[in-house]
């Protein structure tokens, strides 16, 4: 009994000396272990710190840009025309059919030119008779002077024969004029490109007999090309000051050579007609589209970011903001397109900083943020 009561004793001696230890190990640790935590949270601050600061950014800035006013367009083509028929005769070859490219100088047409052959070479031969009539004018003339000269011959006879060399040269111009048009009808039997262009419409069939001053194919030129605006008063009297404007296109924006306001304004619907002269190229144009036209009436201030410093996040459209050394994402709402810039409505200030690359800002962001132990 007495061995029994002194183990039992030695027991929870042992045991309360090991409470004690346990709680004197556990009073030790604890302040270390809440110095390590703070100084990674404080490491980790201190690395978000650094990392904001190597963050190329740029702030937000308010620039002067121009007012515009979009106004819907009809694109037209400057080298566009109908050919005609200059002689009469039947269809013998068509050459080009609708969409066709055509160089300037083509072959698009052939007459049948039986009729126009035989009138030239009548003509010719007349211009041969008439020619043989006055050098033989010529030499009664001579014979008539040399006579005349010797007084064996009347002023009469040399007047006559005179007049008689005028009428033949008078004849030889007349049949070379009639050379130079039999033969300019004859070259009317092939139909030529007058520019290079795309045949639009073919108005005649192989066969067919036409008649002078019937139409014949249609086409017309993609190299140079034009845009038809209508304008408000207000802004045509703007335009007329200060001519600035561009085309809209799926590529880029084409600046105009030259800008055309129409003097008079249309009647019914009180607009004044303008003319975008484009410069040489096609742009993915083509005649009869509608396109965009922007005119330049003013001046304003915006809010300008860079357009590569904008992320889109499903329809949430956000730039990273740098504020008291962290990177956060903020949504804004932004307006038009300038270059490389992009108008900011709501979301910034002027002065606040904004990362230039969102991915690089985005790892920042997840970075700098503490875990927890």
């Amino acid at each position: 009994m007495a061995n029994e009561y002194l183990r039992r004793d030695s027991s929870k001696g042992l045991e309360n000396t090991m409470n004690h230890s346990s709680r004197s190990h556990f009073s030790v640790l604890n302040p270390l272990l809440f110095f390590l935590i703070f100084a990674a949270v404080c490491a980790s601050r201190s690395n978000a710190a650094e990392s904001s600061q190597a963050l190329a950014t740029v702030p937000v800035t308010r620039e002067t840009t121009a007012v515009e006013r979009i106004f819907d367009g009809t694109v037209e083509a400057v080298h566009q025309a109908t050919i005609s028929a200059q002689t009469a005769g039947r269809i013998q070859a068509i050459y080009f059919d609708v969409d066709d490219f055509v160089e300037a100088g083509s072959t698009l047409i052939r007459f049948t030119d039986v009729e126009q052959t035989t009138d030239l070479q009548r003509a010719e031969a007349d211009q041969a008779g008439a020619r043989a009539r006055l050098v033989e004018a010529n030499e009664e003339f001579t014979r008539a002077e040399n006579l005349k000269q010797r007084g064996l011959g009347s002023q009469r006879d040399l007047d006559r024969a005179l007049a008689a060399r005028k009428s033949a040269q008078a004849s030889v111009t007349s049949a070379e004029s009639a050379v130079v048009s039999a033969r300019q009808q004859l070259e009317y039997t092939v139909v030529r490109a007058p520019y290079a262009g795309i045949v639009t419409e073919r108005l005649i069939e192989i066969g067919e007999t036409v008649s002078r001053g019937q139409p014949l194919m249609s086409g017309l030129s993609l190299e140079k090309l034009r845009v038809i605006v209508d304008l408000p008063q207000q802004v045509a009297n703007e335009i007329r000051r200060d001519p600035s404007a561009m085309v809209l296109t799926a590529a880029a924006p084409v600046i105009p050579e030259k800008i055309i306001v129409f003097p008079t304004a249309d009647p019914v619907a009180k607009t004044f007609r303008v003319r975008l002269e484009l410069p040489d190229g096609q742009f993915n144009l083509f005649p009869g589209m509608f396109v965009k036209a922007a005119f330049e009436v003013g001046e304003a201030e915006r809010l300008l970011i860079p357009a590569a410093a904008i992320v889109q996040r499903s329809e949430v459209t956000a730039v990273y903001v740098l504020a008291d050394d962290e990177v956060r994402l903020r949504q804004i709402r932004v307006g038009a397109t300038f270059g490389d810039r992009v108008e900011v409505l709501a979301g910034l200030h002027e002065g606040e900083k904004i990362a230039l690359d969102p991915v690089q800002a985005g790892i920042y962001a997840k970075t700098s943020r503490p875990s927890l132990p």
